[in-house]
């Protein structure tokens, strides 16, 4: 008799068990994460009013994308299972010229699989994208070689910011960056324009990214539903120092928000700012590199 076989036996079980248990660990830690397809922020407290139906788009997609792909490996697998050739099998397989039930599903299910997607993709889109609102606060975004400038156009006061130093030094360096406050719960029209080449205006916490064109000028809405402080940058390659081309983006409640629009005017920053100005300029007419 050998009385370690049933222990040996055991032993892989054992070990497989132990790795399910610990993956469930893992995914219980992280489900809000796996149910967002991976994507920043919370279900329970989405960043913006957008974001919810973006993180929707997404999960649906890769699911549709999957179950298509699992149908698809598992038609293969069972092909070559089925089909496989046997030993001493010398006789070919039926060979057919046409099968037209099956050239019927091969037109059919893609073009339903295709008007499915674009029916859900047009629909979120068109709803993300759509300016016919009303907005509360319009904030003119201009982007330059390498940094941003915000034309806070209802209170007629600006910001402006130059390009980040250091970036892969210490955290400070980020929050040092030219900082975009929103007011919570407010929709805000942002008007997008370009002052040299092309950039895009991109805030991962939003999920919502969209490109700056020298000419051309883009508009969108948001509302911001959660206090905090969120971190932006240029999404377009847009030269040596598109990496350091960084700002915040601080979401606060009106009192916060009239107070800093305040200290915006007490320190003479009324106005808006132009297109005109080049990236060796800034708005008090000295250039960059006499900076430096």
């Amino acid at each position: 008799m050998h009385p370690e076989t049933p222990r040996r036996k055991r032993r892989p079980a054992l070990k497989w068990a132990g790795l399910v248990a610990a993956a469930a660990v893992v995914l219980s830690g992280c489900s809000d994460q796996v149910q967002r397809g991976w994507l920043p922020g919370s279900s329970d407290a989405e960043v913006t009013d957008q974001t919810g139906r973006i993180v929707d788009l997404w999960v649906g997609s890769w699911v549709a994308a999957l179950l298509v792909g699992l149908l698809t490996w598992g038609l293969m697998l069972w092909c070559v299972a089925v089909y496989r050739k046997r030993k001493d099998d010398d006789v070919l397989p039926v060979q057919l010229r046409y099968h037209v039930p099956l050239e019927i599903m091969y037109v059919i299910v893609p073009i339903v699989m295709i008007g499915v997607l674009f029916y859900f993709t047009n629909r979120d889109v068109t709803e993300i994208n759509d300016t016919s609102a009303e907005a509360d606060v319009h904030v003119q975004v201009i982007g330059k070689q390498w940094s941003w400038d915000f034309n806070y156009l209802d209170e007629d006061v600006y910001e402006t910011g130059q390009h980040a130093q250091d970036v892969g030094g210490t955290q400070g360096v980020l929050d040092e960056q030219v900082t975009l406050y929103l007011p919570v719960g407010e929709k805000v029209e942002f008007t997008l324009d370009s002052r040299d080449v092309i950039h895009s205006f991109w805030v991962p916490a939003f999920l919502y990214k969209l490109d700056m064109i020298p000419g051309k000028t883009n508009t969108f809405q948001v509302t911001p539903e959660q206090l905090g402080v969120y971190r932006g940058k240029c999404a377009e390659l847009c030269g040596e120092e598109h990496s350091s081309m960084l700002f915040n983006v601080e979401v606060v409640t009106r009192e916060v928000y009239e107070e800093k629009m305040q200290e915006l005017r007490d320190e003479g920053q009324t106005g808006s700012l132009g297109l005109e100005y080049s990236r060796l300029q800034d708005v008090n007419g000295v250039t960059q590199e006499d900076e430096h």
